[in-house]
């Protein structure tokens, strides 16, 4: 059971209150670190596709550390629903929850969550909790990220209502060997749910020892006042926005070759102190795996609204109470169970980009042009060096937009808040060369601040046959400009570019053979501002560093060499 508060005090020291704040986010980073560190996938050793947070014993957001928006916006939901399915009479001290159903969670299926109490005097004081990208749990395709050919969630794989997967600090090896069964990499899916559980019970005693050294009543105060004033905060930033409804349509390309770009529409509404952001004029769900269940739509949302009041502010149960996100029951962005959506992290960025589009409105010096997209690339088969299953995940970022004072930079994660996973640990691990990894001349979208430019990937497979799964889009539609700036180039992939050419369709799957090189090319970011307004300097460091040709800048800038 937890604890119960015996706080009755009307205040706490801010400096007090500001010790344990960081406090608790240093809590959620170690997590970070424990998990990463202990990992065995590349995924999350390397790429750091996983995200760790603290909440109180009511299910509350404390503190959450810089991972990645998708898993941390939609941890609130996910804690509410683990605490219905366990209350905390039923739990023990050394248990954790285990799950990965699309709409409980983070809205596919390869990202496991797990929860675990932290007890203090036979009684729940806290809750740690993290998500991890698995490398695989089964289903139609290597890596369980598909698009194309997915009518129904049921083909994506395992799919886990919340369980105790360890009972007083104990894994529940039947249960454990069933999951593992499942998948195609159990080592590394086995090895990555063992250092969720490290994550989390590092958590655990480090938030213990916070407690040690103020003592529940005053650790119980505090956690209310920075709650209170995180959401007096945020209140305060959204009362900046003026009142009003703010609209913008986008699309995505596809749900596969030849189905038809998918409507992307928001209208946010700000209301004095609150902000509401509705996609129900989007397209419906698709029978195709790119669907964004309700809490993977508000992860992102959320996640945009606060980088327009605050990118800076913790992030905790204060600042999200002002913010509504909503979409229409059966649509693109709030599907009906067993829509599939494995491979739904290609929405990730456009939900920033139409929120973007429409803030940029009111807010222009916060906005910028729309990213290069970003492709995450699914390549699995068997090794025939071992003779056993490979699955190859990365994930490739281009350019930032253009923003008000600044160009827009390379080789960034837009929004996911990943890092690039090293070409030397991806080739050791896998049958694939990587050919050529560089940014594309003329790519970026021309404006007073250029857009980033868009990344080439050139992946070559070295083993008798593989399937190929990529996750990307703007193959269609370029990334848009802003105030005057122009877009970026379209992204495109080849299959063989140097002998047979033949372009893939941004989410086509392709079974590819020994010597086959795919080259994923990134389109451009989106410019910000006139272009006729660009510096002279700022065109001549392009042209120094590659960026531009000499006969774009002469066409887009109206440039001659001196």
């Amino acid at each position: 059971m937890a604890v119960a508060s015996k706080s009755n005090r009307p205040g706490v020291d801010p400096i007090t209150m500001s010790v344990l704040w960081n406090g608790l986010i240093g809590v959620s980073e170690e997590m970070g670190s424990t998990l990463r560190r202990t990992a065995f996938s590349e995924a999350v050793r390397d790429g750091d596709d996983f995200s760790t947070a603290l909440f109180d014993r009511f299910g509350r957001l404390l503190s959450q550390g810089n991972f990645t928006p998708g898993h941390l916006g939609s941890m609130p939901f996910i804690m509410k629903t683990v605490m219905e399915y366990f209350p905390a009479e039923t739990l023990k001290d050394g248990d954790a929850i285990l799950g990965n159903d699309s709409e409980i969670g983070s809205g596919h299926y390869p990202d496991f969550f797990m929860v675990t109490p932290v007890f203090r005097e036979g009684g729940i004081v806290a809750y740690t909790i993290n998500i991890a990208h698995q490398c695989d749990v089964g289903g139609a395709v290597p890596g369980s990220q598909v698009i194309p050919g997915i009518t129904e969630a049921f083909q994506e794989g395992l799919r886990i209502l919340p369980i105790k997967i360890v009972a007083e600090g104990k894994f529940d090896q039947p249960l454990l060997r069933m999951i593992l069964g499942n998948v195609r990499m159990p080592e590394k899916v086995g090895g990555d749910i063992r250092a969720q559980w490290n994550a989390n019970f590092v958590g655990g005693e480090r938030v213990n020892r916070l407690i040690d050294s103020l003592g529940l009543d005053e650790f119980d105060a505090c956690v209310e006042a920075i709650l209170n004033a995180s959401e007096k905060r945020m209140r305060e930033l959204i009362s900046n926005i003026p009142d009003g409804t703010y609209s913008y349509d986008d699309v995505m390309d596809e749900a596969g070759p030849g189905t038809g770009a998918i409507p992307v529409c928001v209208d946010i509404t700000v209301a004095g102190d609150t902000i509401a952001v509705d996609f129900s004029r989007s397209g419906d769900q698709v029978a195709a795996g790119m669907n964004s269940y309700i809490n993977y739509t508000r992860a992102y949302a959320m996640f945009a609204i606060k980088v327009f009041a605050d990118a800076l502010l913790p992030q905790n149960d204060g600042v999200i109470r002002p913010i509504s996100i909503h979409s229409r029951k059966g649509s693109f962005f709030n599907p009906k169970f067993p829509a599939p959506s494995s491979g739904r992290a290609v929405n990730q960025v456009r939900i920033f980009e139409v929120i973007n589009g429409a803030l940029a409105q009111v807010l222009p010096q916060k906005a910028m042009g729309a990213f290069s997209h970003w492709t995450n690339v699914n390549i699995g088969g068997i090794d025939e060096r071992t003779g056993r299953p490979f699955v190859f995940y990365d994930v490739l970022f281009g350019g930032y937009g253009g923003r008000a004072d600044k160009d827009g930079v390379e080789a960034l994660a837009p929004i996911i808040n990943c890092p690039n996973i090293p070409i030397e640990i991806q080739e050791a691990a896998n049958p694939l060369l990587v050919r050529r990894c560089e940014l594309i001349q003329d790519s970026s979208g021309a404006g007073k601040y250029r857009g980033g430019s868009g990344l080439r990937k050139d992946i070559e497979l070295r083993t008798e046959a593989a399937t190929l799964c990529p996750i990307s889009d703007r193959h269609e539609t370029a990334p848009y400009g802003i105030f005057g700036g122009l877009a970026g180039t379209k992204a495109e992939t080849i299959l063989n570019p140097d002998t047979q050419p033949v372009r893939i369709g941004s989410k086509e799957v392709r079974r590819l053979r020994k010597g086959d090189v795919v080259s994923f090319r990134l389109a451009g970011a989106g410019g910000y501002g006139d272009p006729k307004e660009r510096p002279r300097a700022a065109i001549e460091a392009d042209l120094r560093e590659g960026h531009i040709s000499l006969e774009a800048a002469r066409r887009i800038y109206n440039y001659r060499p001196s």
